[in-house]
């Protein structure tokens, strides 16, 4: 790597480390397992840097070594044992929630998240948490789009299994428009 393409990608781990870690958290579960993975992903595209041909979209490439590094992770280390809870929260409650409470029910839907196999985790990840569409998605696993819908549907209906006997409500609905129903 020359200097100009070290100065690119010290610029770019600048700027993206922050959600690339949040994405890798949310992977792993654990934030000391998610700086782990990063570390992997970005030292895994420094080595080809100047080898990545669009230089305009890098974070993609980072973001699918992100998603394969926590599967090779998982399949060789069998790491990630889960506490299986009886009940999961639907939504956080209402405005006078106590704090505490507000831990416990995330600590909780993360609990389900990490539940799900890897690929759904993956794709729930990147559509509702950082807000993607399906073809991004799609380009950084590296899988079709319908690959993308059906992966889905399949890990909210899991979710859905899962939360049904937190709370009666009928739905749930994120930030995007996208919801989960009971």
């Amino acid at each position: 790597m020359n200097a100009d393409e070290e100065r690119q990608f010290r610029e770019f781990v600048a700027a993206r480390s922050r959600s690339l870690l949040h994405t890798a958290y949310l992977l792993t579960g654990d934030w000391e397992q998610g700086r782990d993975l990063l570390q992997t992903a970005l030292a895994s595209t420094a080595r080809r840097w100047s080898k990545l041909r669009d230089r305009e979209q890098p974070e993609i490439y980072v973001r699918r070594a992100l998603y394969h590094a926590q599967v090779d992770r998982f399949r060789l280390l069998s790491w990630g044992r889960e506490t299986v809870t009886e009940t999961l929260p639907d939504r956080p409650s209402g405005q006078g929630a106590d704090w505490a409470d507000t831990v416990v029910q995330r600590q909780d839907i993360m609990s389900a998240l990490r539940r799900l196999p890897k690929r759904q985790r993956a794709v729930i990840v990147l559509r509702y948490f950082e807000d993607r569409p399906d073809g991004e998605i799609a380009a950084i696993l590296g899988v079709a789009q319908g690959t993308v819908r059906s992966q889905t549907h399949k890990a909210l209906a899991s979710l859905r299994t899962a939360l049904a006997g937190a709370e009666p409500s009928a739905s749930t609905s994120t930030a995007s428009g996208r919801g989960v129903t009971a």
